[in-house]
């Protein structure tokens, strides 16, 4: 259900000047739907597959998560052309060549061989479409994190926020090319939140917690989530807030722990995002209502979640020029977002049904032999 939910707030963030945008949880704290999609992703492959490492062969575990890491590359880069050929589309036949300033494209056009390698070499990313290249990054690196984590789960993750201070402090960041900079979602800095995520999936496969349940540790979190939304709510609270922040960077404090850095996940973001997975991981209204028949749609978009996302990246790409020259309107953008969604609802239900009829088929041969 909150894989869902994160796919749905995606969706609508990518199709930016949309009055629904205000609505998602970006909106009510420092962190947003991109860490809530990290850290479930770290979680997924904890689930899928911790187990193959604990017996059998070590090559075959290893070799399952680079397939499907070899996927998620070959997913991007065919997304990546989707969005390039609605862009130029956009301006070629509908007279709209502003499209081509925006999302990081105009690289493709000025410099069209540099782009070119850069493409497939994942240091060309597009704007909307960076995610997959870090899940794919750290995917490769997910067989290290797992055989760590399986003999000693807090070394794992002290070595993974030693490797966040290093990013920040160092400015560690993999190159674009032909751009200058590094990667917006810098792996070695969301490595962090996928890392939490994946041992608390290894744990889960045991059927135990990673971060136990806490009283106090519960009460902390959820005062500091109700204190953040105050802080974005509250102008004056607000202000207060980047004062104290802005003294301790006078102080000497690094940037990474004073600002809201997003590419170095800084810690205002990470705290915020951690805390706000503890409360409702550990919230029983939650687990009731991801039961229920209202959750199905977020359930069914969840269980699909490279396909939905993959496909709605396009989808929004798409929205992104029909909105282009229109103004905010309520009624319009409301239309499109709820027939975008519609589509994907309705892909993740074919697939999810699909993927039924297989395991019916692969039940019944089996009963057969």
């Amino acid at each position: 259900m909150f894989r869902g939910l994160a796919l749905v707030m995606i969706f609508i963030n990518h199709v930016p000047g949309t009055i629904y945008e205000t609505l998602t949880n970006r909106n009510f704290g420092f962190s947003d739907s991109a860490e809530a999609f990290v850290f479930m992703s770290g979680m997924a492959a904890g689930l899928a597959y911790s187990g193959a490492f604990r017996g059998g062969s070590l090559w075959s575990a290893i070799m399952r998560i680079w397939a499907r890491a070899r996927q998620l590359y070959l997913v991007h880069i065919t997304i990546t052309m989707l969005c390039l050929a609605i862009f130029a589309a956009a301006a070629l036949w509908f007279d709209m060549p502003v499209v081509l300033l925006k999302n990081n494209v105009e690289p493709v056009i000025r410099y069209p061989l540099q782009s070119l390698i850069g493409i497939p070499l994942l240091t060309h990313q597009l704007g909307y479409l960076n995610i997959l290249p870090l899940y794919t990054v750290l995917l490769l690196a997910t067989p290290l994190f797992i055989l760590v984590g399986l003999r000693r789960p807090w070394l794992a993750l002290a070595l993974s926020v030693a490797l966040w201070v290093l990013a920040g402090q160092f400015r560690l960041n993999l190159p674009n090319f032909p751009n200058a900079g590094g990667w917006f979602f810098n792996p070695f800095s969301w490595q962090v939140l996928f890392v939490i995520g994946l041992l608390s999936g290894m744990a889960m496969k045991r059927g135990t917690t990673f971060i136990p349940y806490k009283g106090w540790l519960y009460g902390l979190a959820a005062g500091f989530v109700v204190l953040v939304l105050l802080w974005v709510k509250i102008p004056e609270l607000g202000a207060a807030g980047r004062a104290v922040l802005a003294a301790m960077a006078n102080a000497g404090a690094p940037f990474y722990i004073t600002w809201f850095d997003k590419t170095f996940v800084a810690l205002p973001r990470l705290l915020h995002a951690l805390a706000l997975f503890y409360v409702l991981g550990h919230m029983p209204l939650m687990l009731s209502l991801a039961g229920s028949r209202w959750a199905a749609p977020l359930r069914a978009m969840g269980r699909q979640g490279l396909a939905v996302f993959a496909s709605g990246t396009v989808i929004s790409i798409l929205l992104q020029v029909v909105k282009t020259p229109r103004q905010p309107d309520p009624l319009f953008d409301g239309l499109i977002l709820a027939a975008g969604l519609l589509v994907l609802l309705g892909l993740a239900m074919v697939l999810n049904f699909t993927a039924a009829q297989r395991t019916r088929s692969a039940t019944a041969r089996s009963a057969q032999a």
